[in-house]
């Protein structure tokens, strides 16, 4: 086909076009800039542009007028209705009902908005930098045989316009999202080696506040014990010594219950929270306490690391409630809920501003240290105050469906 030269109108219309090209950033936000001129120069009920990625098996459509499936997302470019244009077999494609025509409707396209929307006549024309197709301009319209080879040449030349500002904001927008996705993995990163640093002092200080346990007490009675027996000239009670060494005994698994989560080993998640919600409310009985799980023991198919640091999370927030909230009610719930969710609710006072931003009461310590194991296990955390305090852990893994055999399964429990 030979290629005429616009008229002196035509040229009018292309200068504009270019005109408002100029300072766009966005290629949808481009496209609209220049729809109207384009209407001035054909009819038509639907604009769209296709680009290709590098690797030429994908495209990319950007649509004005009608929204269409073919911009909801990438697709190959081998189902595409023009692929004959933007695999290089065409320079251009002209039907004068595509709803019948093979070369749009063919097995597996992605002809769908064109039964759907009726788009019968069409002028598909390749757009080109440096002689290789990176696209092409589609021009649609919903009367049938509305385009000839005049409207061809009407299109080639828009295209000609648009390939270089569109393969430009093209590759603009491919930097963008590069960029973006290096200052994520950079901000994550730097977030768990914070996270890393911040849980590497609290476990610092959780050593010494054990050996602080250890030698303040369990030590300081065991040396006491020792002394009275080797400073008495009589026989000791010996009940008095086995009680003394039973309550040693019991210091010592208190001690290790809190440094080595062993009923979390032997009885599963939903047994070892339920135990320390009822230490932590204590015996007074004024405090509601419910432990529900509607997920099968889910917990407990999770990654040890993962599970383990979820059940460090539930013990503070339990912590938090019981020592700080003066709530009434406790209730720590797992469900399903677009995946594992684990809930610690209250009905206390809540948290002020100031715990939440990182000065204030104890619980402030609590919080980031939550924060920070929920970040390294890369688990949703989200605090909700209303009537009460609820803490919502997400962790991102995926659960497997089969409980595990070996597991004692616990049961939901009430406790008022």
């Amino acid at each position: 086909m030979t290629t005429e030269p616009p008229t002196g109108n035509e040229w009018d219309y292309y200068l504009r076009i270019s005109s408002h090209l100029a300072g766009q950033v966005e290629i949808r936000a481009a496209l609209r800039s220049v729809k109207a001129e384009i209407e001035n120069i054909l009819p038509l009920d639907h604009l769209d542009v296709c680009l290709m990625d590098d690797d030429e098996i994908w495209n990319t459509s950007y649509e004005v007028g009608l929204r269409t499936r073919w911009s909801r997302s990438r697709s190959l470019v081998a189902m595409s209705p023009v692929r004959d244009v933007l695999l290089g077999k065409s320079d251009y494609m002209l039907t004068g009902n595509a709803m019948e025509d093979p070369r749009y409707t063919f097995p597996g396209a992605l002809s769908q908005p064109i039964l759907k929307h009726k788009l019968r006549s069409r002028v598909n024309v390749a757009m080109k930098v440096l002689g290789r197709t990176i696209g092409s301009l589609n021009c649609s319209s919903r009367t049938a045989d509305l385009y000839d080879d005049t409207t061809v040449e009407r299109v080639r030349h828009v295209a000609d316009v648009l390939a270089p500002y569109f393969y430009a904001l093209r590759a603009a927008e491919k930097a963008r999202g590069a960029a973006i996705v290096r200052a994520e993995a950079q901000a994550r990163e730097e977030g768990l080696r914070l996270g890393a640093l911040q849980l590497t002092q609290a476990l610092e200080q959780e050593r010494q506040r054990i050996g602080m346990d250890l030698h303040d007490q369990t030590l300081a009675d065991l040396t006491r014990l020792m002394r009275d027996i080797s400073r008495s000239d009589e026989d000791m009670d010996r009940e008095m010594i086995l009680s003394r060494l039973q309550d040693c005994i019991q210091d010592l698994r208190r001690i290790i219950d809190t440094a080595v989560p062993t009923l979390l080993e032997m009885f599963g998640f939903v047994h070892a929270v339920r135990i320390h919600l009822e230490r932590a409310v204590g015996d007074e009985g004024n405090v509601s306490i419910a432990v529900i799980d509607e997920t099968e023991n889910a917990p407990d198919r999770l990654d040890a690391t993962t599970r383990i640091a979820l059940f460090r999370i539930v013990q503070e927030a339990i912590n938090n409630a019981a020592n700080h909230s003066g709530a009434d009610r406790i209730v720590v719930r797992i469900e399903n809920d677009e995946g594992l969710l684990v809930s610690i609710s209250d009905n206390g006072t809540g948290i002020s501003p100031r715990d939440s931003s990182g000065s204030g009461r104890k619980t402030t310590g609590g919080l980031t240290h939550m924060r920070t194991r929920a970040r390294l296990i890369a688990a949703d955390f989200r605090i909700v105050e209303k009537d009460g305090t609820r803490i919502e852990i997400r962790p991102s893994e995926a659960v497997p469906s089969a409980a595990p055999p070996s597991r004692k399964r616990s049961g939901d429990r009430m406790t008022g």
